[in-house]
């Protein structure tokens, strides 16, 4: 099943994440670059309208009063005016037409026209993928009322975001994919945002690397109310079991200890912090090693305990979950329809600092 992105649903759930060994981040930036959305069928939905079906399709599956006003807030998505980017060769480089004027080597340079659809999904596929994340927190007593402060750690798309700041949540996210900042970077991308309930929420989205940059830890100072890392913080990536690709590794530039107190002291007192992983199933042993399929926490139990934590859940299965949200939004149809019963791991860790 195509995600109209340019890469089948399969793979957008099996991407490998590029960083330097020196990067001292973990947010996503995939091996392969983006590509303008393919032409679909003139009957089929697309961007906002495809998000707002789908939400529909999705409601009667949540329980929580979080997840509910998250996929009601799917028509508050604007339409986009298709826009162009410009990637250079070695897909290093992302700018707008602006910061093209101004680069001595723009012929390296290539058109990267951007719709709708792309604007929203970029590589990771439609923002309501949070939909179970957020009813997970929602279970765990989070209600995210007007005036919250989210922070979600590798962001890779901004229509969560946005949504979440249409509910009066002041949304931040931090990614060091340099497609993320020339993707966002127009007037009423970011900023204040309103509100369905009346008090406006704001949206603000940081390129860099967390908790190394000095000026990103500044600007993500908190508190937070929640701080959620999707697909990004996998056992896989940052302390694999197995020999894996040096290119296809997470280094977070800081040991566990100081990136989960970086985290730790960025939540407010009863604030949750949120691992959620959506992976293939494990690599099996005769088979060369698949970073992005453990999806376990790369901490263990007794670092968030060091850090302060209190561990609600560790490493709990919910893929039964997943699968019946990725067979709504259609992920098992098409030619590259997703094996969501055998080839889907899904594990979170849900970890809180205690009141007081």
């Amino acid at each position: 099943m195509s995600t109209r992105l340019g890469l089948p649903l399969a793979a957008i759930l099996t991407i490998p994440l590029v960083l330097p060994a020196c990067s001292g981040a973990a947010p996503r930036e995939p091996a392969r670059a983006p590509a303008p959305s393919p032409a679909a069928p003139a009957d089929a939905l697309q961007g906002v309208a495809r998000i707002r079906a789908d939400a529909e399709k999705l409601g009667p599956l949540v329980r929580s009063d979080l997840a509910r006003r998250f996929l009601a807030a799917a028509p508050s998505l604007p339409s986009i005016t298709p826009r162009t980017l410009y990637r250079d060769a070695e897909k290093k480089r992302v700018v707008d037409a602006d910061g093209l004027s101004r680069i001595p080597d723009r012929d390296a340079f290539k058109p990267l026209p951007v719709d709708e659809e792309f604007y929203y999904s970029t590589r990771y596929g439609s923002p309501l993928a949070y939909t179970r994340a957020l009813e997970v927190l929602g279970e765990a007593g989070v209600t995210l009322p007007p005036g919250s402060r989210f922070f979600d750690f590798g962001y890779g798309a901004a229509g969560h975001l946005r949504m979440l700041a249409s509910l009066g949540v002041h949304a931040v996210g931090v990614d060091v994919d340099p497609l993320l900042a020339a993707l966002y970077g127009v007037p009423g991308d970011q900023g204040e945002i309103r509100s369905l309930s009346g008090a406006p929420g704001s949206l603000r989205l940081l390129h860099g690397t967390f908790p190394g940059d000095p000026a990103i830890r500044a600007a993500a100072a908190g508190p937070f109310d929640v701080i959620v890392s999707k697909n990004v913080l996998k056992k896989g990536y940052i302390h694999p079991d197995r020999p894996a690709d040096e290119s296809k590794l997470i280094r977070l530039g800081v040991d566990d200890a100081a990136f989960l107190g970086a985290v730790f002291e960025r939540l407010r007192p009863g604030g949750v912090f949120l691992i959620y992983n959506i992976c293939p199933a494990p690599t099996p042993p005769d088979k060369p090693f698949a970073p992005w399929s453990d999806g376990r926490s790369p901490f263990p139990r007794e670092a968030f305990t060091a850090a302060g934590f209190e561990v609600k859940v560790f490493d709990r299965d919910d893929a039964e979950a997943i699968r019946t949200i990725g067979h709504v939004l259609g992920w098992d149809q098409g030619e590259d329809a997703m094996d969501l019963q055998n080839d889907l791991s899904v594990l979170y860790t849900l970890a809180v600092r205690p009141p007081g």
